[in-house]
């Protein structure tokens, strides 16, 4: 991704009216183009002034207030004003538009945080955790995100990345030597190092995967055997017919995907393909997905028909087995009587009716306490994370298990490479090491003014 030197223009508040709007300008242009707005007023860096922003003939748009950030000392680095002006979307369109008219370009999404990110004001995680403030639901995340901002989360992956190199640059050393043996070259306290790196990455995994949870709520996978009622029950959680459903086994193929929330609980529910054994190379690709999809899942809700709640449950039992909860739900209850006996082995199943939503309370009421649980665990921790985060730090970690298997086994070649891919991955996650497809792809998601 090239950083140009552009002004860049972009309104800074959220869209509808408000009291006060603000129009925000980056680069070497920025002061220049706020003086002829602010009727040749001129601006001091750091200093309030009430000004009469005004148009090309002169009339005035409105009349607020101009902050002059000057570089360096500013969010993105660059030379930055703020025009507040009242918050009428039509004023703040008319200040963008003649910040244009005068040489400024429109922001892209994410430009003026991608900007403080390439001049080193931001890390790539504390860029991210930027938009999670912005959209923080409640307050834990909100402290979450902030503390990521803050560097928590960064100085942690640094720390551990900074003992990675250190770890190379001494196996790296020990590969000129190779008459000689590890040991005599330091291996044991070598070895000692890596497993304490080990220990801190697994605990910062540990934690990223609280705050992953703390700010994307929880991921639901909906299981059981073709016709047990799964897009039936993901259509009574969501309140409409987003799923097809038919009496015929294998009507649904593919994951389908829907966020709801629940008496205030967010959740990410997946409808997925019956789990059997038979079924065409669609039907069979479906099921393929839907236990990939299982291995991240925090919550596996299956399914079972309650007139014939041993059908596949053996294989769903062991389907789910990775998965950290598991609520066992018997749908169809409405064409059973209710004897108050459940099924043998399935003691904490509840019983549902997606088609009467017989029920669904006591599964709300369960949804709830999980995440209150989650969100308090996640609360703990340091910092918000994201699924790229945790998947880095996974692969970091897998890279160096297999460094200390390779220093076991005296290979230090296979030793050297594999710490320096989990040296890699960790930089990934502060943009040390980052593709600009990437960096696209993360300043892409936030907003224009940010």
């Amino acid at each position: 991704m090239s950083h140009d030197h552009d002004t860049i223009v972009a309104i800074a508040t959220a869209p509808g009216a408000g009291g006060v709007g603000i129009v925000r300008l980056s680069g070497p242009r920025s002061r220049d183009i706020a003086r002829t707005v602010c009727d040749g007023r001129v601006l001091r860096p750091r200093v309030a002034r009430h000004v009469r922003f005004v148009d090309a003939d002169g009339a005035t748009i409105d009349d607020g207030i101009a902050l002059y950030f000057r570089a360096p000392a500013s969010y993105t680095g660059e030379d930055v004003v703020e025009l507040q002006a009242h918050g009428s979307r039509a004023v703040l369109q008319q200040l963008v538009a003649r910040c244009q008219a005068l040489g400024a370009r429109g922001a892209r999404p994410g430009e003026f945080s991608e900007r403080a990110f390439l001049a080193g004001k931001l890390d790539l995680a504390q860029a991210e955790a930027v938009a999670d403030l912005i959209a923080a639901g409640d307050e834990r995340a909100a402290r979450a995100a902030r503390r990521a901002l803050d560097g928590e989360f960064s100085r942690r992956v640094d720390a551990i990345a900074a003992e990675l190199l250190a770890l190379r640059v001494h196996v790296e050393a020990a590969i000129d030597f190779a008459d000689e043996p590890l040991d005599t070259l330091g291996g044991g306290p070598l070895r000692r190092r890596l497993d304490d790196a080990i220990a801190l990455l697994d605990a910062l995994l540990a934690d990223a995967e609280r705050g992953r949870k703390l700010r994307d709520g929880l991921h639901a996978v909906i299981v059981g055997p073709p016709n047990a009622g799964k897009s039936s029950l993901l259509n009574a959680l969501a309140g409409s017919d987003r799923a097809i459903v038919t009496d015929i086994a294998g009507t649904t193929r593919d994951l389908l995907h829907e966020t709801i929330r629940i008496d205030g609980v967010e959740l990410t529910l997946v409808d997925t393909a019956g789990l059997r054994e038979s079924g065409d190379v669609i039907e069979r690709e479906g099921m393929r997905r839907a236990r990939d999809e299982l291995g991240r899942a925090d919550i596996a809700l299956v399914v079972l028909d309650a007139r014939a709640p041993e059908a596949g449950r053996a294989e769903l039992a062991e389907a789910v087995a990775g998965v950290p909860t598991r609520l066992w739900l018997l749908n169809k209850s409405d064409l059973l009587p209710d004897t108050g006996v459940p099924p043998a082995g399935l003691d904490d199943a509840l019983s549902v009716s997606a088609r009467t939503g017989a029920g669904l309370d006591r599964l709300h009421e369960r949804l709830r306490t999980l995440w209150q649980g989650s969100a308090t665990d996640a609360a703990e921790g340091a910092f918000t994370a994201r699924a790229r985060h945790v998947d880095a730090l996974r692969r970091a970690a897998g890279e160096l298990r297999v460094a200390r298997q390779a220093l076991a086994a005296d290979s230090l070649d296979l030793a050297a490479e594999a710490l320096r891919a989990g040296h890699d991955a960790l930089g990934e996650i502060t943009g040390r090491i980052a593709p600009d497809d990437l960096l696209g792809h993360i300043f892409s998601s936030f907003c224009i003014g940010k």
